[in-house]
C-alpha cells in the first residue's frame, strides 16, 4: 500500500495533537506506561545512537508491538529467538537491540532527518500501516490515538479484518509521548509549519527527509496550520 503524502497528512496530525488528551479514567494507566518506558530509557537511547530515531519514538513503538517486552522483536512483537510468523518477516535476533535496528531500517525511520512531532506521528502510523488513513479516514488510527480523547470506535482486529465497533484498548503513541515528556523534560516537541524551514515565499511544507533540524523553529501550531489550510 502506497503511503499518503506527508504534505496531506501533517495538518491532520497537527489538529488531532492539539486536541488530544488522555481519556478520563486512564490517566493513571498512561502515566504507569510512561514511567515504565522511561525506566528503560538507556536501552532506547543506545538504539537511538545507532539509528537517529528518538528514544521516545522507539519506546512507544515497543509498547504498542509487544507491551515493551525485550524478548520480542520490535518489528511485529514476535519472539526474538525465532523467525517471525507475522509481517514483516524477520529474525531470529540475538538481542532486542539488533531487532530494533533491523525494524527501524526496514521501515526507513533511520533515514528521517528531523523529528518534528507531526512527522513522528506520520512515521508511527506508517509503521503500523495505512489502512485507517486510506480506508477509514474518519477513524483516527488507535495505534496513534488509543486511550485519548480523539479516539473513536473502529479497529483492525487482525490483518485485513475490520470492525467498526471494536475499541482498541491499548495506549496509543500520542498520549505515551505526552506522558513521557512529563517524566523527561529533555523531550521537546518541535512543530511543523506551513513554510517548513524553507526560503521566504515557499507555500508548502518542506518535503519529508529534506529538513535541516538546525534551523527548525517552534511556532504556535493552531494559527499556522489553519492559516495554511484556509488562507485566513
Amino acid at each position: 500500500m502506497a503511503a499518503p503524502q506527508y504534505s496531506t497528512r501533517w495538518p491532520v496530525y497537527a489538529a488531532l495533537w492539539d486536541k488530544c488528551e488522555t481519556k478520563p479514567g486512564r490517566t493513571g494507566e498512561v502515566a504507569g506506561v510512561a514511567k515504565r518506558l522511561f525506566g528503560n530509557k538507556a536501552r532506547y537511547v543506545a538504539i537511538e545512537k545507532k539509528t537517529n530515531v528518538p528514544w521516545w519514538v522507539i519506546a512507544a513503538l515497543h509498547e504498542r508491538e509487544s507491551g515493551a517486552r525485550f524478548d520480542r522483536q520490535l518489528a511485529q512483537g514476535d519472539p526474538l529467538n525465532r523467525r517471525s510468523t507475522n509481517e514483516p518477516i524477520s529474525g531470529p535476533f540475538a538481542t532486542f537491540e539488533d531487532s530494533a535496528v533491523w525494524a527501524l531500517h526496514h521501515d526507513g525511520l533511520d533515514k528521517v532527518i528531523d523529528w518534528r512531532i507531526e512527522k513522528a506521528l506520520y512515521y508511527a502510523e506508517g509503521y503500523n500501516g495505512w489502512g485507517y488513513a486510506m480506508y477509514h479516514p474518519n477513524t483516527p488510527s488507535p495505534y496513534i490515538w488509543g486511550a485519548s480523547t480523539v479516539q473513536k470506535p473502529g479497529k483492525y482486529v487482525r490483518d485485513g479484518v475490520w470492525s467498526s465497533t471494536e475499541m482498541d484498548q491499548q495506549v496509543g503513541v500520542a498520549v505515551m509521548w505526552k506522558a513521557l515528556a512529563d517524566f523527561d523534560k529533555t523531550i521537546k516537541f518541535v512543530r511543523e509549519t506551513p513554510l517548513g524551514i524553507g526560503t521566504p515565499g515557499q507555500t508548502a511544507p518542506v518535503p519529508v527527509n529534506q529538513v535541516d533540524t538546525s534551523t527548525t523553529v517552534k511556532v504556535e501550531p493552531k494559527k499556522n496550520w489553519w492559516s495554511w489550510l484556509t488562507g485566513k
